[in-house]
């Protein structure tokens, strides 16, 4: 009988999602970084199904150089999207570039650079979790939750491969690895497909049951005030909320305005993240055009700026309390959004 090692089953999990994103016909092109990242869960599964499955020790340099590839990789793919700038990528390769020395030189500290790489990359998520949906400027504002949810995963993710990969090396000195497959099978295994799935749903712009919650601001003052009058009069004026692909930093040149003061402003005086705030005035304009018009509802989604059915449906539901078409049906009036009030 042929043995399957379970992380082959992970691997071939990954290998769906990877194909679904790329063939996706009804949204747009799966993100690029996003693709890679996935690959190489993928490609770690195999590897670690020959190592730990069939006790193939000669892909443990492979398996070790695309370990240290991840945490900068993943790093990479959700740093894009905070408008931090221009970012150099040759000091993400140090990971991996020192694994690659060690195998040739001293393959002894191997695992210590790998631990230390996922506690590093997940303690530098955990931060960037912390800024909120707004720190992702550069995300469509529809989608920052999505990715914002992801963020967190990937870092808790990393985290904890940090503490397994300890516990293995810890059971290889102490009890000869009698351990290291069993841990390997109910903690790695899952964790990769976590990431995959996590990293997938990232790519796809599909969306989460509920945003979270904005952080705690300090009070508002008068300067707060003017800024989210301004960024109204965008909205109610210019209609600026149907843009499919506004995010944070887009709406901070339409409006002259630094996007931090305005992700200040707007959690200060609506209580909300500045995708939620953007989100009511294209669900307060998709309330009037349902009940206006015989549009159909997709078309009714890509006029007000959303791009899936799936963030529209959650958001629609989430300002009205039902569906777009059962709102329809129920022509139960405007919903008490800013873009209806």
């Amino acid at each position: 009988m042929i043995f399957v090692p379970l992380p082959w089953v992970v691997a071939l999990l990954l290998a769906i999602l990877l194909g679904r994103m790329v063939r996706r016909v009804d949204d747009r092109p799966a993100d690029r970084r996003f693709v890679a990242l996935i690959a190489v869960y993928a490609v770690l599964s195999v590897v670690i199904g020959l190592r730990w499955g069939y006790g193939i020790e000669a892909v443990l340099p492979l398996q070790s150089v695309l370990a240290a590839l991840l945490p900068p990789l993943a790093w990479l793919c959700f740093t894009g999207l905070t408008a931090a700038g221009r970012q150099r990528l040759w000091p993400h390769a140090l990971p991996a570039g020192l694994v690659l020395v060690l195998i040739v030189l001293w393959p002894g500290p191997i695992d210590v650079v790998i631990i230390a790489t996922y506690l590093a990359y997940g303690l530098a998520l955990t931060r960037l979790a912390l800024a909120g949906p707004d720190a992702l400027r550069l995300a469509p504002l529809d989608e920052a939750p999505l990715i914002h949810r992801t963020v967190q995963v990937t870092a808790a993710a990393l985290l904890a491969s940090a503490l397994l990969d300890l516990a293995i090396r810890l059971d290889l000195q102490w009890w000869d690895g009698s351990r290291a497959a069993l841990l390997v099978g109910l903690a790695n295994v899952p964790i990769l497909l976590l990431l995959g799935i996590a990293a997938a749903a990232a790519g796809q712009k599909e969306a989460p049951a509920e945003e979270p919650a904005p952080p705690a601001m300090p009070p508002p003052d008068g300067e707060d005030l003017e800024i989210v009058r301004q960024i109204d009069t965008l909205m109610r004026t210019r209609h600026v909320f149907r843009e499919p692909d506004l995010n944070l930093n887009r709406l901070a040149r339409k409006a002259g305005i630094p996007a931090r003061r305005i992700s200040a402003a707007i959690n200060r005086l609506r209580d909300r993240n500045v995708s939620q705030y953007v989100n009511d005035y294209r669900i307060g304009e998709a309330c009037r055009l349902l009940a206006g018009t015989d549009l159909p509802v997709t078309a009714v989604m890509l006029e007000v700026g959303f791009q899936t059915k799936s963030n529209f449906n959650r958001e629609f539901r989430r300002v009205t309390g039902t569906s777009p078409m059962a709102w329809r049906a129920g022509k139960g009036g405007p919903a008490q959004t800013e873009a209806s009030a």
